[in-house]
């Protein structure tokens, strides 16, 4: 085991840091495990508490680390999401072990403007349905998203069937949906203040905006605007 260096003029919490990421990167602290608590850091590493609190702190900022309230703290089980692929949150969470579930903030019935019209290849002030809902995983807020859907193409989809299913579920199911692909657009942005609190991150953790059009056919029949946590996911392109 790497122990820490007292003689050493790097700083003891730098120390702890190295020596904790080395950890993880070697697999002796697996994703989604939770790591000893600091009275056992302090204890495995002959170090202070507040040399303890400042190395978990530096790895929860780097996205190493997550603490779960409550509940301590946790390598963190980072969505590592690859763009070559069709892909749904409920799906992919599923994969790395957690229990994906949406609160649905708002539903209704609003006139396309400019932008949805534009994206949506109808007409200005055409009835589309609104969705405003918060991706959870376990019990981490993960994205929040507004979606826009053409009512006469879903007019008998209803705030129960989203609550209580996968969205691209009830799509398919009660709609006879058929996706032919999906295009999205990634763009860093700052977490704006009624965001941050809906994600329960700090205002000053940046976040991804991820807009997506899925298609049927050469048909746009849902347009969602995301606002991803920065902190909790990964985004891979392969190029070959």
């Amino acid at each position: 085991m790497t122990t820490i260096d007292k003689s050493s003029r790097l700083p003891l919490y730098y120390q702890l840091v190295e020596i904790l990421v080395k950890e993880i990167q070697e697999g002796n602290y697996l994703e989604n495990e939770k790591i000893p608590s600091e009275r056992a850091l302090c204890d495995i590493y002959g170090v202070s508490r507040v040399t303890v609190r400042h190395a978990v702190e530096e790895l929860v900022d780097m996205g190493l680390l997550e603490k779960r309230h409550g509940d301590g703290t946790y390598v963190s089980s980072k969505m590592n999401q690859d763009l070559l692929s069709f892909y749904s949150f409920t799906e992919e969470m599923k994969k790395i072990g957690r229990n994906p579930w949406s609160k649905v903030l708002g539903f209704e019935y609003i006139k396309a403007d400019e932008k949805i019209s534009r994206k949506h290849g109808c007409a200005l002030h055409d009835p589309v349905i609104q969705i405003i809902r918060l991706r959870m995983a376990d019990d981490t807020p993960m994205m929040y998203e507004r979606t826009y859907l053409p009512k006469n193409r879903f007019p008998s989809l209803h705030r129960d069937d989203i609550e209580n299913n996968p969205m691209y579920d009830v799509f398919r199911d009660k709609f006879d949906v058929s996706f032919s692909r999906a295009e999205e657009v990634l763009k860093p942005v700052t977490t704006r203040d009624y965001e941050a609190e809906l994600l329960e991150i700090n205002q000053a953790v940046p976040s991804m905006m991820i807009e997506r059009s899925t298609y049927e056919g050469e048909t746009i029949i849902e347009y969602t605007i995301s606002i991803a946590r920065g902190d909790q996911f990964n985004y891979r392109v392969v190029l070959e």
